[in-house]
């Protein structure tokens, strides 16, 4: 199997049966993702970003088409596929180690001992820096800290694959750089393939090696992929003033709001 080609995606058609009949979510899509490439998807609403991130994490299945991730179709969700959601999905009644261990047990309880889960629930959690958080329950905790769980959550079931869907979406801008500045120092260390959606064109450049801009639904499709040639590990401050930096944001905010621009004057 070629590095260059982890995740597949050829040819998917996504329709949904509604009562005004179906209606086409995504149309023509091909993709390839290589191993340990970060990949942000970013559009209007409505263009289907979430529903082709189902599709890889196997949430749901392509009208038509087909997924490959490492070789094998994407027949259903696997632990090799881990979810972050825009809404961190904690249980509440169950502690930060808690809300992981169990996450754990489920992909490793029958090859390992309670200490070994115990070990590597511990390790995602000093991995986004919350040992301190350990026996706290998710209504003791900030939206940012929940986040954290959150990845931490998906990060320990070791996934070759990680999705996230505007996991910073909900919080305040300080909270949300935090985070990413924490997120590209994981990815750094994991060396983690991800698949982001993001409506952030800043958020996008920062983050990714790729960033595929999507048409506007219904029928959304690819509309250009762009590669992002910024070197690792990447600083905020530094890349505010850089000129690349500048022309990658410019380059996805023409095709947001020129190219694809009717969806903003009839969303009012």
């Amino acid at each position: 199997m070629s590095d260059k080609k982890f995740i597949e995606i050829q040819g998917i058609e996504q329709t949904f049966k509604t009562a005004r009949g179906p209606f086409i979510a995504l149309r023509d899509i091909h993709l390839t993702v290589a191993k340990g490439e970060f990949v942000a998807l970013i559009g209007h609403s409505g263009c289907g970003k979430s529903t082709l991130l189902n599709l890889i994490a196997g949430l749901t299945l392509p009208t038509q088409g087909t997924l490959l991730c490492a070789n094998k179709e994407i027949a259903g969700p696997g632990p090799e596929r881990a979810v972050v959601f825009q809404n961190h999905s904690l249980l509440p009644w169950l502690t930060c180690f808690e809300n992981i261990y169990l996450g754990v047990e489920r992909v490793f309880g029958s090859k390992e001992s309670k200490a070994q889960l115990k070990q590597r629930t511990d390790a995602a959690l000093a991995l986004v820096g919350l040992t301190p958080a350990t026996h706290k329950r998710p209504g003791e905790i900030s939206g940012g800290m929940k986040q954290r769980v959150g990845i931490a959550r998906a990060l320990a079931m070791e996934p070759k694959v990680l999705l996230m869907d505007e996991p910073f979406g909900a919080l305040d801008a300080l909270t949300r750089a935090k985070l990413q500045d924490e997120l590209l120092a994981i990815v750094q260390k994991t060396q983690s393939t991800v698949v982001m959606v993001t409506h952030d064109v800043d958020e996008a450049v920062l983050l990714s090696d790729k960033i595929v801009m999507m048409t506007n639904g219904p029928a959304a499709t690819i509309g250009e992929v762009l590669s992002v040639d910024l070197p690792r590990p990447r600083n905020r401050v530094e890349l505010a003033e850089d000129r690349d930096y500048v022309m990658y944001r410019k380059a996805v905010i023409d095709f947001l709001y020129t190219r694809q621009a009717h969806v903003e004057k009839h969303a009012a």
